[in-house]
C-alpha cells in the first residue's frame, strides 16, 4: 500500500506539472472546458495509474492491469498465434450502417459519416498508414471519432498525436471527435491543432443548403465520468434531428430520455478475443449486452456501438475483425 500511495503522488506531481508549467495550456483548456471540467478530469486522471479497482462505471479495468498484457503476450507466443494475431489487428472490414430518420431534413438524405472509434494509434508502428489507406478512397460527408487515440491509459501521448496526424492527411472532411478512457484531457489542444473539433459536452450545427442537424459529444463516461448529457444537449430544437457522440454505450439510457435520436460509441472492442462465432466473452462495459457490438435501438433512440478500429491491451483481434463504419442517413420509418 505504501508504494502505491507513492506511486500515485508521483503521477500527481507529474499531471498537475504540466498545468502549472505551462499557463498557456491551462488557461486554453479552462476556456475550452470550464474550472469544473478541468479539475474534474484532472483530479481523476492523478489517480489514474494504479486504479485496476474501482472507479468509473466498472469494477475492474483490464486496460489498467499490465500483468495482463504480458500474460496475453506469452499465452500467444506459446501457441504460435501472435502474428496472426496481429495480421488480425490490420484486417479493416468496411462496415454500412443504414439509419432511418423520420424527421431527418430533406438535404441530409443519405448524409454519411464516417465512424472510427477506439484508434490506439501507437499500438502497431504500421497502425496509421495501413488505416490512412483503407480510408481514402471512402465516400463520406464528415468523420467522427469516439475516443481512445492512445494505446496506453496513461503515460505519454505524443506517438498517438502523431499518428492522428498522420491519419488526418487522408481524411478530406471535416473531423468531429470525443475522448475516451484512455485520453488525457492534455490531448485537447494537440488534437483541436488537427482541425478536429472535439465535443466536450458540446453541440454544433451542422448546415446544409437550407437545413441542418445537430451533433453533440460528452467526455468519457466510462472511466472519468466526465459526461453531461443536458449540457451536450442544450440549446438544441426539440424538432431538430440530434446526434451523439459518446466513447462507450453506458449512458444509452440517459442519453434516449434526454432525446438524442442516434448514438455513436465504441469502446467494447466487441470482446476483441472473441470465441469462434464472434462470441464476446466480455464487452468490458457496464451496458447491457446488446449495446455490446453494432446497431441497436432503446426507447426512441437509435445506437451504434463499433467494435472498435484499433486494439486495445495486446495489439491482437480473434474472431473479431478492427472495423471502419461508414453510417448513411435517410428519410423513412424505423422499422422495430
Amino acid at each position: 500500500m505504501i508504494v502505491s500511495a507513492v506511486v500515485n503522488t508521483s503521477m500527481i506531481m507529474s499531471t498537475l506539472s504540466k498545468l502549472e508549467e505551462d499557463p498557456e495550456l491551462h488557461d486554453y483548456l479552462v476556456r475550452r472546458v470550464g474550472k469544473a471540467h478541468l479539475r474534474q478530469r484532472s483530479g481523476v486522471e492523478t489517480e489514474h495509474v494504479a486504479d485496476r479497482f474501482g472507479q468509473g462505471r466498472t469494477f475492474f479495468h483490464i486496460e489498467n492491469w499490465h500483468a495482463a498484457a504480458t500474460i496475453i503476450n506469452l499465452a500467444l507466443k506459446i501457441t504460435g498465434l501472435s502474428g496472426r494475431g496481429r495480421a488480425n489487428a490490420l484486417d479493416f472490414q468496411v462496415r454500412h450502417n443504414k439509419l432511418a430518420l423520420p424527421h431527418l431534413p430533406e438535404a441530409f438524405d443519405d448524409f454519411t459519416l464516417l465512424h472510427l472509434s477506439d484508434l490506439h494509434l501507437d499500438s502497431l508502428v504500421s497502425f496509421p498508414d495501413r488505416l490512412a489507406e483503407m480510408i481514402s478512397d471512402l465516400d463520406y460527408d464528415i468523420c467522427v471519432l469516439t475516443g481512445d487515440y492512445r494505446f496506453l491509459t496513461h503515460g505519454p501521448h505524443r506517438s498517438a498525436m502523431q499518428g492522428l496526424e498522420r491519419m488526418c492527411r487522408d481524411i478530406d472532411q471535416d473531423i468531429y471527435a470525443v475522448l475516451g478512457n484512455h485520453d488525457t484531457i492534455l490531448m485537447t489542444k494537440p488534437i483541436e491543432a488537427l482541425g478536429i473539433r472535439l465535443l466536450l459536452n458540446e453541440n454544433i450545427q451542422i448546415e446544409r443548403e437550407d437545413d441542418s442537424l445537430w451533433l453533440a459529444g460528452i467526455d468519457d463516461p466510462h472511466y472519468f465520468s466526465a459526461d453531461n448529457l443536458e449540457k451536450a444537449h442544450d440549446g438544441i430544437p426539440d424538432e431538430a434531428v440530434s446526434l451523439l457522440l459518446a466513447h462507450s454505450p453506458e449512458i444509452y439510457r440517459h442519453a434516449a430520455y434526454v432525446g438524442f435520436d442516434f448514438l455513436m460509441c465504441g469502446h467494447t472492442h466487441g470482446g476483441q478475443i472473441c470465441l469462434p462465432g464472434y462470441l464476446a466473452l466480455t464487452y468490458n462495459s457496464s451496458a447491457p449486452r446488446f449495446t455490446g457490438a453494432g446497431a441497436w435501438s432503446y426507447d426512441l433512440m437509435q445506437g451504434y456501438t463499433s467494435v472498435g478500429t484499433g486494439s486495445s491491451v495486446v495489439p491482437a483481434r480473434f474472431n473479431c475483425p478492427p472495423e471502419i463504419t461508414l453510417h448513411h442517413l435517410h428519410r423513412g420509418s424505423v422499422e422495430r
